[in-house]
């Protein structure tokens, strides 16, 4: 038991430190604008456009139980105007960047390492290398900012429809008015929410972009190790968007309550 907990222990850290690494030559080659400009829509494209129907779908729902949730818990003790507070809160500053990252986590994170993955074990990277191409800003680079720029897309959806579904449970479940959630949306609302969640989900795409990019090109032993590399990326992924959730908390909240 214990050899094998400290060999994924160990495993971890190995795919954390190369992410580093990476990190750095992916800074470096990021100056070969001829090489991954061409691949830069392309990647946009896969990893936002393609992924807003997931995080709408999922602010719908959230947006939803959050208005029951509220309007349970507020029951006989506060204004059920306060309705529209919580939900404003939540689905902008936490639920929207979160739920949306992990769910793009499994969806962005397992598609690069699959990708990457096949490239690495039947040598279309090395190939790469051959024809005069850096493989880190032909691959890498576009994808990470393809990632930083299009999380905050995606979640700055979910944000809107998060909310809009809470108003529509309210009006249509909660026998709330308009004017009553609105009341309370507008009551503690700051700019702050909404810069403090899409700033968080520009650093998760970032973390699942990176650590995709990672276990792809670190990927060796045909399609099984192609599938372990996916299943290492999303786990990786999940738990970095969960540290930097609770960084951004201590580092920003923190000192902003402070």
């Amino acid at each position: 038991m214990f050899e094998s907990i400290g060999r994924v222990v160990r495993e971890a850290l190995e795919a954390f430190g190369q992410a580093g690494s990476l990190a750095a030559e992916a800074g470096r080659s990021a100056r070969d604008l001829k090489t991954w400009g061409p691949n830069f829509s392309q990647q946009a494209r896969a990893l936002g456009v393609n992924s807003l129907p997931i995080g709408i779908l999922i602010a719908l729902f959230t947006g939803v139980v959050l208005a029951l949730l509220a309007s349970y818990s507020f029951t006989g003790a506060v204004p059920r105007y306060l309705v529209g507070t919580l939900v404003q809160k939540t689905v902008m500053m936490e639920l929207a960047p979160v739920l949306t990252g992990l769910a793009l986590a499994g969806r962005v994170g397992a598609n690069i390492a699959a990708e990457l993955g096949t490239m690495t074990v039947t040598e279309q990277v090395d190939a790469l290398e051959t024809l005069g191409y850096d493989p880190v800003a032909y691959l890498v680079v576009p994808r990470i900012l393809a990632g930083v720029l299009m999380f905050p897309v995606v979640v700055g959806a979910a944000m809107f429809v998060g909310l809009g579904a809470g108003w529509a449970a309210s009006l249509g479940l909660l026998d709330m008015t308009t004017s009553e959630f609105l009341k309370g949306a507008r009551l503690f609302f700051d700019g702050f929410d909404v810069r403090y969640g899409l700033v968080k989900s520009a650093s998760f795409g970032f973390a699942v972009t990176l650590l995709g990019c990672t276990n792809g090109l670190r990927a060796k032993g045909g399609a099984q190790g192609v599938g372990s590399s996916a299943t290492q990326a999303v786990v990786q992924s999940a738990v970095m968007i969960l540290v930097l959730d609770a960084f951004w908390a201590v580092v920003w909240l923190l000192g902003r309550a402070a």
